[in-house]
C-alpha cells in the first residue's frame, strides 16, 4: 500500500472527531486514509453477551460507520477499514503505524485545568510511536476559542532545538496556509527572589534580549526553507507548557516534540509534552526527535 494516514477508531465521539480530522489532512497531504480498530477485551464487553459471535460483526459495523463519516465530508478521499486485534492494543496501534505518515487518535476530558484530555493508551503512543502523533478531541457544543483558528503554535527549546520538530510544524503551517507562532518560555534566575530584591529593568530587558536571540538562532534558516510561511516569534516569561496551553484557544494545532527512548518502558514525553497533551484545547502533535 501507498503511504497513508492512520486514524485509530473505536465508535466514540473522540474518535469521530479524530477520523474527521485525519481525513482533512489526508486530502492536503493528496495520501489514503487508513481507518483502524485494535480490538480489545472491552469490546466483548460492550457487546450483547447472548450473541458474542456478533462482536466482529459489530466492530466491522463501527469502521464502516466511521468511513461512512469521513467521505461524508471527503468523498473523493480513498479510505480503507481494517479491524486488528490478538494483542495488545498499544502494541497493535504503534505497528500498524510504522509505514504512515501520520497517526491520529481520538483524546478525552473536561477541558483547560478542570481535567485531563488523554487517556492512558493515547499517552502511550504518543510516548512511543517512530511517527508523529496528533491527539483529537471532540468538543460538545461549539469548541472555545475560533473555530476557524489559522494559527500553528509550536514549542521550541531554543537551547536544544529539534530540526524534525521545527520541519513538522512548519510543514503544518503550509499545508493549513495558517501563520506559525514559535513560543519559547523562559523563567528568570531562581537567585531573583532571594532576600526579597527586585532585579534592575536594565537587567530584565538584557535577559529579555538574550532568550528572544536564543528563539532567533534556532529559528535561522527555516524563513528561507518556508518563505510563504509567515513565522511569528513569541518569546516570553514564564513555562513554555503554560503558554502553549493558553494559546491552544485559538489555534488549529499544537506541536511539542518528545525524545525517542530506546526502550518502551513507562510513557515518559516530557513535561511539556504532558502538560500540553492533557490541557490543550486544539488538536496536539507530538514528534519523536534524538
Amino acid at each position: 500500500m501507498t503511504q497513508y494516514l492512520l486514524a485509530g477508531v473505536d465508535g466514540s465521539p473522540q474518535s469521530t472527531a479524530a477520523a474527521r480530522w485525519a481525513a482533512g489532512e489526508a486530502v492536503r497531504r493528496g495520501i489514503p486514509l487508513r481507518l483502524v480498530h485494535a480490538r480489545t477485551w472491552l469490546d466483548d464487553i460492550h457487546a450483547d453477551p447472548s450473541r458474542p459471535t456478533d462482536v466482529r460483526a459489530l466492530m466491522l459495523r463501527m469502521l464502516s460507520d466511521a468511513q461512512t463519516e469521513v467521505r461524508r465530508s471527503h468523498p473523493e478521499l480513498e479510505v480503507h477499514t481494517e479491524l486488528i486485534g490478538g494483542g495488545d492494543p498499544v502494541d497493535e496501534l504503534a505497528e500498524a503505524a510504522t509505514a504512515a505518515e501520520l497517526l491520529v487518535l481520538g483524546s478525552r476530558g473536561l477541558g483547560g485545568f478542570a481535567g485531563l484530555l488523554v487517556g492512558s493508551a493515547g499517552l502511550a503512543l504518543a510516548a512511543r510511536c517512530e511517527v508523529p502523533t496528533v491527539l483529537v478531541r471532540d468538543f460538545e457544543g461549539e469548541r472555545p476559542g475560533d473555530p476557524d483558528a489559522r494559527e500553528v503554535v509550536l514549542g521550541v527549546d531554543s537551547h536544544s532545538p529539534s530540526p524534525d520538530v521545527i520541519d513538522f510544524a512548519f510543514h503544518q503551517a503550509a499545508r493549513l496556509g495558517a501563520v506559525l507562532r514559535a513560543v519559547h518560555g523562559w523563567a528568570p534566575p531562581a537567585v531573583w527572589g532571594y532576600a526579597g530584591w527586585v532585579p534592575p529593568q536594565a537587567e530584565a530587558d538584557q535577559f529579555r534580549v538574550i532568550e528572544a536571540e536564543l528563539l532567533a538562532e534556532a529559528l535561522t534558516g527555516w524563513r528561507e526553507k518556508y518563505p510563504d510561511v509567515v513565522l511569528v516569534e513569541d518569546c516570553r516569561i514564564g513555562t513554555g507548557s503554560s503558554a502553549l496551553v493558553d494559546l491552544s484557544a485559538d489555534a488549529a494545532l499544537v506541536v511539542v516534540g518528545r525524545r525517542r527512548r530506546p526502550h518502551h518502558a513507562g510513557m515518559r514525553i516530557g513535561p511539556v509534552a504532558h502538560a500540553v497533551l492533557h490541557h490543550a484545547q486544539a488538536p496536539v502533535a507530538v514528534v519523536p526527535h534524538d
